[in-house]
């Protein structure tokens, strides 16, 4: 073993063997129970950073320590590899090809990743822009068009007006696309939904099924899918042949309303105002309304705007005749896209009621109280009693909350219904660097699927980058003029490409059989490794692509496609990679470069720092200091073994572990003891710091006992020592570890052995110091043998001088004794 470490020289060799000897790739079956660790796969940007660091050596100890196990490991890897950014580029450069530039990044970033180390099976390795990848892709997409999950509808759409595509709400920023920052408009497409709020109802119950899931991200889906309970009212137009439909949860009030609000986008408002006069106005309101965002609309502080529409509306249960209004607050995906105005009894309503003068009618009262609506300062929103209402004067508003639904059900003017904050899923991108939508348009046939036996429908390579706000293949002929596959006509093909969200909600099924022709997986395959065991990634994910994936694993469980109901047993989202307390980013300057760390100080120095130096779940501050740290630990590591690692080779135990007694056996307490730390820490907390920290007092107490002459010193003792250090050191700094185990004596490699089982017999102190009270105040601490029970004890203690003299002359009421802690003497 050479004196010095020369981690490039080490990590060269290992990466090299372990790729000859295919020790990562993992065969489908085994008899070892299995364990599927899985990260959330990155866009090939061309560039790994830090974030990507911490998530992948996150992942790798996680696989590492289970394979050590004695699991079956999948710990696969690939690119989320369709999206904008390799066609902006094309538009930007000119003359890059999304694909080659894709390509580019996949090879170095693929680089990167075999640089640290990470134990990944490159044979399953997958890019979602392959077309053996996206062929399935839209394979799966017509499996939920022909079971009438997927359709086409004219909707309102978050447009970028840089980008020239349309943005989920969730991409959307204060007005600004989240990518690029230019601002986004609402406009009129015909688009593509997935049926995703047909699984609402199932996708909210079974968050229950989640029980390794982080609390935090389980409660941001449960809001996300937004389940209430409420009543739909419908208002006849005065005038017109329309109804005005609410959904509220508060049908006690209904006899309150005093005017009614649209959304500005709700389908009613142009027939409403239609020969008005007021066309112009009111069209100019809702263009500026619907340019800005959900989170602005539906903030406390904006200002609440209303314009009447000149249209009343009936309150079924009065008679009484009601404005119809629209207002900036109110929002078409939410509920109905109206709401009732109940000044009374909702601060919001209230204030807009001050604001424009619209009456105040109090028909729910406090106990004991009279509210007078001219003397209120505020909306009165608690339980009382009903008046104002007719029949349902006196009742209780929650039981009146029941009686007024059933009513209205009788007279057919209202019905008992549950929300859902919920939206579908729009699918459609103008873009080309995408799946193209499996789906051809004919004057005869109308809207016809493509046949299975064609895809993949290829992306054509010859097109034209230009930002002019429609998918450059929609300027391709050779893509869009194609033949009709039911009546042979001439007929066009679809031009928007797909949500980059459709590939990734289905990736983890694909690498169980990743290279698998005649399906998108093999089911035997998928039932063996599904559900994902581990999944680590970003908690930014924790609504779309993890609803998303959920979402399409109960649809494939429904076509009896998988065997399972959720993809992901259990999710750790871990927290960003900070420098000088804000997040990493190029345009702040504060990017610390992996490629720069492992070449200065080697893959293993950024692994362990990156692990070491925050709980995984928390953001972890950026510390030259820290890395510098690691680096030195690592180096002293390397000298401890250096000069022992002939001595340790010979080693035999000069004397069984039981009769281990002195600095013997303090070192076999310390090795157990961090065994067991280690163990704990790893296999059910994820708490990879304190796991380190407990190694690197390891490594000081290995340097103590180095210390002492050879003749107290066990040299079975000492190599049992190094052999837990390393074995336990392996996960984090995989390449230093191998070289080591190599070189004191051991043959294959460490990262195929068992992992360690601590002795409890090992871990147990001689002797430990326990607390004297007396009347419970502390008088003295003594250091007796460990484990003694209680009887024992009590006749130790009382035996003890020092105790003698504390209880002399006293009258000894009760001796309470608690073994290996303290002991409490009760006198008068």
């Amino acid at each position: 073993m050479k004196e010095k470490y020369d981690f490039q020289e080490v990590e060269k060799k290992w990466q090299g063997r372990w790729a000859a000897e295919n020790l990562y790739v993992v065969p489908d079956f085994s008899d070892r129970p299995k364990y599927y660790c899985l990260e959330m796969f990155p866009y090939p940007s061309g560039k790994l950073h830090m974030g990507h660091v911490r998530n992948y050596s996150i992942g790798d100890v996680v696989a590492r320590f289970k394979t050590m196990e004695g699991y079956h490991v999948l710990h696969p890897m690939g690119w989320d590899a369709f999206g904008l950014p390799a066609e902006n580029a094309a538009i930007k450069h000119g003359g890059i090809h999304p694909a080659d530039w894709t390509g580019d990044n996949i090879d170095n970033m693929r680089e990167q990743l075999k640089q640290l180390g990470i134990s990944y099976d490159w044979n399953r390795e997958v890019a979602t822009c392959h077309p053996e990848y996206y062929r399935w892709t839209q394979w799966l997409f017509l499996q939920l068009f022909h079971q009438g999950l997927a359709y086409k509808k004219q909707a309102a759409v978050n447009w970028c007006t840089d980008c020239a595509t349309v943005l989920a709400n969730e991409q959307v920023k204060d007005g600004s696309c989240e990518r690029c920052g230019a601002p986004v408009e609402k406009r009129e497409l015909a688009q593509w939904f997935f049926k995703i709020t047909d699984y609402a109802e199932r996708l909210l119950k079974d968050i229950d099924l989640l029980g390794g899931w982080p609390d935090k991200v389980k409660i941001m889906q449960e809001h996300w899918i937004g389940r209430s309970e409420g009543t739909e009212i419908d208002f006849k137009v005065v005038g017109h042949d329309e109804v005005i439909t609410v959904f509220t949860t508060r049908p006690d009030t209904i006899f309150g309303v005093t005017y009614m609000v649209l959304a500005p986008e709700h389908p009613l408002v142009e027939k409403l105002v239609a020969g008005t006069g007021r066309e112009a106005e009111i069209k100019e309101f809702v263009r500026n309304v619907s340019n800005m965002s959900e989170i602005d609309r539906t903030s406390n502080e904006i200002e609440k705007i209303g314009l009447p529409t000149g249209a009343y509306c009936i309150n079924p249960v009065n008679g009484e005749k009601v404005p119809v209004l629209i207002g900036n607050y109110v929002l078409l995906e939410y509920g109905t896209g109206c709401v009732m105005g109940v000044a009374a009894h909702d601060q919001r309503d209230f204030e807009f009621a001050k604001k424009y003068d619209f009456p105040i009618r109090v028909v729910i009262q406090p106990p004991g109280e009279d509210l007078d609506p001219a003397a209120m300062e505020g909306a009165y929103e608690e339980e009382g009693v009903l008046v104002n209402s007719e029949q349902f004067d006196g009742m209780p508003n929650t039981e009146a909350i029941k009686a007024i639904t059933e009513y209205l059900e009788q007279k057919g003017w209202g019905r008992f219904r549950v929300n859902f904050r919920l939206r579908d899923w729009l699918i459609s991108r103008q873009r080309y660097w995408g799946a193209p939508i499996p789906i051809v348009y004919c004057e005869r046939c109308g809207t016809v699927p493509v046949p299975e036996s064609e895809l993949p429908v290829l992306l054509p390579r010859e097109v034209e980058f230009r930002p002019t706000g429609q998918s450059p293949l929609a300027e391709c002929p050779e893509f869009v003029n194609t033949v009709c596959p039911a009546c042979g006509g001439p007929a066009k093909r679809e031009t928007d490409t797909m949500d980059t969200f459709m590939c990734s909600s289905w990736y983890y099924f694909r690498y169980t059989s990743p290279r698998e022709t005649a399906g998108p997986w093999d089911k035997a395959k998928v039932d063996r490794w599904l559900p994902v065991d581990q999944y680590i990634g970003g908690v930014e994910h924790a609504i779309l692509h993890l609803l998303y994936s959920r979402f399409f694993t109960k649809v494939l469980y429904d076509l009896k496609l998988v065997s399972v109901q959720e993809p992901f047993t259990n999710l750790l989202t871990q927290g960003m990679v900070l420098k000088d307390g804000t997040k990493m980013s190029k345009s702040k300057g504060n990017v610390i470069s992996p490629e720069d760390i492992v070449a200065r100080y080697g893959a293993d120095t950024a692994r362990l720092f990156i692990l070491f130096a925050a709980p995984p779940e928390r953001d972890l501050e950026w510390s030259d200091q820290g890395v510098e740290g690691c680096y030195r630990f690592l180096n002293r590591v390397w000298r401890l073994v250096a000069p022992l690692a002939d001595k340790i080779k010979s080693a035999a135990d000069d004397a069984p572990r039981a009769k281990q007694v002195g600095a013997n056996r303090e070192m076999l307490r310390v090795t157990h003891g961090t065994i067991k730390k280690v163990t704990d820490d790893i296999g059910a907390r994820f708490n990879f710091n304190t796991a380190v920290s407990a190694i690197m007092e390891l490594v000081n107490a290995l340097y103590q006992y180095k210390e002492l002459p050879e003749t107290d010193r066990d040299q079975g003792v000492l190599r049992e020592a190094i052999d837990a250090l390393l074995l336990l050191l392996a996960p984090f700094a995989p390449h230093i570890t191998e070289e080591i185990w190599e070189a004191t004596g051991h043959t294959g490699s460490i990262h195929s052995q068992p992992w360690p089982v601590y002795d409890e017999l090992a871990i147990k102190e001689e002797e430990i110091t326990i607390v004297v009270q007396t009347n419970g105040k502390v008088r003295e601490r003594l250091l007796v043998p460990a484990g003694l029970s209680a009887d024992a004890l009590r006749e130790k203690v009382l035996g003890e001088p020092r105790v003698q003299q504390l209880i002399e002359g006293k009258k000894l009421v009760k001796v309470i004794p608690v073994p290996d802690k303290l002991v409490n003497i009760v006198i008068k």
